[in-house]
């Protein structure tokens, strides 16, 4: 069990810092890696082999939460969803048409916004346009985050049709005030009502994401969700800290900040997290989330092949992920590309045949070297030199000891992790600020005029 740190401890290791969902992070993505750039990297990713990953951003939401960090569009109007599922049908012909050999599918993931703000109808329509194009292998994972307040059991039954086996509900909290100020309300009842629908409908997976850092939150309040959710029982957990970062996301300036936890108490509710839900037969998995000890992730963590992507933790991982949808991330061919953020710029682009590109980067050998040192420590909470050695030589090896060398010492001091010169393990303290573990092998970070501070706080 996590013990809860030092004071100290926490203020010496609470500042800015990655995520970690890519290697390099978005801050270093040029505005220069245009649709061209993008073309030549799903050339070079059609000539590989095994499925893809498959992602769709569909942003709009009924109204905006005020904790949201995602890119959304907020409206009532659902037939915006009809002329975007037109464009969507166009960028995902002009990708695919530059994927001739390379169709298979075997993991999809439907993000946004809210995914079930469109009706039965638009949700057919939509898998549709991609089953058209593509083909989705017998074992595909086929995944959506869904908003059970806005959700109709009818919506649910016409994704189990479509093949659809994993489901995330968003739950944030469970308590009045905490909804009512975050803009959020959502009765326990409905999603106790949608996570027993799925199961019937044979739903092998039923995510629940919750947040803590939020307004009002208190040891009180938060442990009262926590046993709400336990009652629920999902299969699995998210408990992401809230990133309060309103120079990206103005909205956020309608919290009242004052009644934002402070760091440590945010630490203290994250904990209560852990206690409640390891006590329940759920494992700690990486960062921030939770699977029974039977899920396939905690079995995936055991026996070493967890990996992560911009979809999660995840037991299948593709070697490529193509994206569609505004400001969606594509990572293939060794290349992270970003459509367009802004609605009218991603569709104008669709609309005149063009790769909607708006920024990215091609990576190095150095990068893929580091995004699988840092997968490793973010995922298995361990990490072999003699494994780095024999993927990428003696360099490799070489350049992941010169930056253990330069503040492992201080993480073993404090109690982080252990290194006996071969293998880093991260402790349970390690695992709690695991982002500041990873950092020590982020070449970007150590360059002049980094840009730590459009990340959020490791605590």
């Amino acid at each position: 069990m996590i013990q809860i740190p030092s004071f100290q401890l926490i203020k010496k290791y609470d500042r800015p810092g990655p995520r970690y969902t890519s290697y390099p992070t978005a801050p270093e993505w040029s505005d220069a890696f245009k649709a061209e750039r993008y073309a030549q990297h799903l050339a070079r990713a059609d000539a590989d082999v095994g499925p893809l990953s498959v992602y769709v951003h569909l942003p709009f939401c009924r109204e905006m939460c005020r904790f949201c960090g995602c890119n959304v569009v907020a409206t009532h109007d659902r037939s915006r969803a009809d002329s975007y599922l037109d464009l969507l049908e166009q960028e995902v012909a002009l990708v695919a048409a530059r994927l001739p050999h390379r169709r298979a599918v075997s993991q999809l993931h439907w993000g946004g916004g809210t995914p079930t703000f469109l009706d039965s109808k638009q949700l057919t329509r939509c898998h549709g346009i991609l089953a058209r194009h593509f083909e989705f292998t017998a074992d595909a994972e086929k995944a959506i985050e869904i908003d059970p307040a806005i959700t109709a059991k009818e919506q649910l039954d016409t994704l189990a049709g479509l093949g659809f086996n994993r489901v995330s509900m968003g739950v944030q909290d469970f308590d009045g005030r905490v909804q009512e100020v975050v803009g959020r309300i959502q009765g326990e009842k409905e999603t106790n009502d949608l996570v027993e629908h799925a199961r019937k409908l044979g739903f092998r997976g039923v995510n629940l994401d919750l947040i803590y850092g939020l307004p009002y939150q208190t040891p009180a309040t938060w442990t009262h969700t926590l046993e709400r959710i336990l009652a629920i029982h999902p299969d699995r957990m998210a408990v992401f800290g809230f990133a309060y970062v309103p120079w990206s996301k103005p909205h956020q300036r309608l919290l009242p900040q004052e009644a934002l936890p402070k760091t440590e108490q945010r630490v203290e509710l994250f904990l209560a997290a852990v206690e409640a839900f390891t006590k329940g037969g759920y494992r700690l998995i990486g960062l921030d989330h939770f699977a029974l000890e039977s899920d396939e992730l905690a079995k995936a963590q055991r026996e070493g092949y967890l990996t992560r992507n911009f979809q999660g933790y995840t037991v299948r991982p593709a070697s490529d992920t193509i994206a569609f949808g505004m400001s969606s991330i594509s990572d293939l061919g060794g290349a992270y590309a970003q459509n367009a953020h802004r609605l009218k710029d991603w569709g104008d682009q669709v609309a005149a045949g063009q790769l909607p590109i708006e920024r990215g980067a091609s990576v190095t050998d150095d990068d893929v070297m580091r995004r699988f040192v840092i997968n490793r420590v973010m995922c298995l909470l361990r990490l072999d030199l003699g494994e780095v050695a024999q993927r990428f030589g003696p360099q490799g090896r070489a350049a992941v000891e010169a930056s253990l060398q330069k503040g492992v010492e201080e993480l073993v001091q404090d109690g982080l992790v252990t290194f006996d010169g071969e293998v880093l393990r991260v402790l349970p303290l390690g695992q709690l600020l695991v982002r500041n573990v990873a950092m020590l092998f982020d070449a970007y970070l150590d360059q002049e005029g980094g840009k730590k501070k459009q990340f959020s706080r490791t605590v």
